[in-house]
């Protein structure tokens, strides 16, 4: 069984956001439910961040709540399939032939641009 050190240990991915309404910066650790700090600058919120995911780690722990390992980009291939209407496959070949690149490209390219609008 993991210990305390041993999840501290680990690379949780942590999402910074800055707070538009209060000021400062939100800090979440997606992997951890729940486990949300603040902090006025982006350093205070990092430091923050550690301290709560000390905590948060802490209860599941005493609770004996089941506690996810960190998500890994070696758990992705970076390919997937997707089967589209032949109308916007040939918009998409079209448009990014024009571009001078290849649609691969094209597709990534409109993915990243539109990156806030995927659900997390």
């Amino acid at each position: 069984m993991k210990k305390l050190n041993d999840y501290m240990a680990m690379s949780y991915r942590m999402e910074i956001v800055e707070d538009k309404v209060e000021g400062g910066f939100i800090v979440s650790y997606p992997d951890l439910p729940g486990c949300i700090t603040s902090g006025e600058t982006v350093e205070a919120a990092v430091a923050n961040a550690i301290d709560a995911k000390k905590a948060w780690i802490e209860a599941a722990l005493e609770e004996g709540i089941d506690i996810q390992e960190p998500d890994s980009l070696g758990d992705y291939s970076g390919q997937f399939k997707l089967r589209i209407p032949r109308s916007l496959h040939r918009t998409l070949a079209e448009n990014s032939k024009r571009e001078g690149i290849s649609m691969n490209q094209y597709c990534v390219y409109l993915l990243s641009r539109n990156d806030t609008m995927l659900v997390k």
